[in-house]
């Protein structure tokens, strides 16, 4: 039987942990669809058209070393924002997220826009301050030198694009559970959005 968890958020809200929380929780096949994007952002960075790299993207493009790289992450946004670029990506999504035994997708428009008939929705945020004091943290600890005051303006920028795009803005589904997790931890977070799902699951 197929069951979607469609899970959204911006950067460094913790949604992919979640994610990755609530697919084994449940033993649902997770999916990152933002490496989607950072797999074609990284291809662009090589001279590739965005949408010439859409359209090639396999599997093993997401098995890139550097897809976590502050560049990467800045690509992606990027070409994220061009529609033909979303519009090559969106059966690959639409496909896994129908799969037999159910699928937790996580992204920035997936319960608005990839799955909007998903049967649970959740959207992970927190404060630009906090994401950003996360990713400094993540930065800081994989040796990338950088100061807080800069990765903050790239989390105020990502949002401004993400939430500011013509196509697939970056928004709550209006049915979706709202996370907050600027002061709880990420235990207090997975247990929310389990027991999200498992109300979800009941009203089916």
């Amino acid at each position: 039987m197929a069951f979607t968890i469609a899970v959204d958020g911006p950067a460094a809200a913790g949604k992919g942990t979640i994610s990755r929380a609530v697919a084994a929780h449940f033993g649902f096949a997770h999916l990152d669809t933002g490496l989607l994007y950072r797999a074609v952002g990284r291809r662009t960075l090589d001279g590739i058209k965005a949408i010439d790299a859409a359209t090639v993207l396999v599997a093993e493009d997401l098995l890139a070393d550097d897809l976590r790289s502050p560049e990467v992450a800045q690509a992606a946004s990027k070409v994220a924002v061009l529609p033909e670029v979303r519009a090559a990506l969106v059966d690959f999504q639409r496909a896994f997220a129908r799969r037999s035994g159910g699928a937790v997708l996580d992204g920035r428009d997936i319960g608005t826009v990839i799955c909007p008939e998903a049967e649970a929705k959740l959207f992970i945020t927190a404060s630009a301050e906090v994401r950003a004091q996360r990713r400094f943290a993540e930065l800081v600890a994989d040796g990338v030198r950088t100061d807080f005051d800069r990765v903050l303006s790239d989390v105020w920028e990502r949002d401004a694009r993400d939430m500011g795009r013509a196509d697939a803005p970056l928004r709550p589904a209006e049915d979706a559970v709202r996370i907050d997790t600027s002061q709880i931890d990420i235990d207090a977070a997975v247990a929310q959005a389990i027991d999200a799902v498992n109300r979800a699951h009941r009203s089916d």
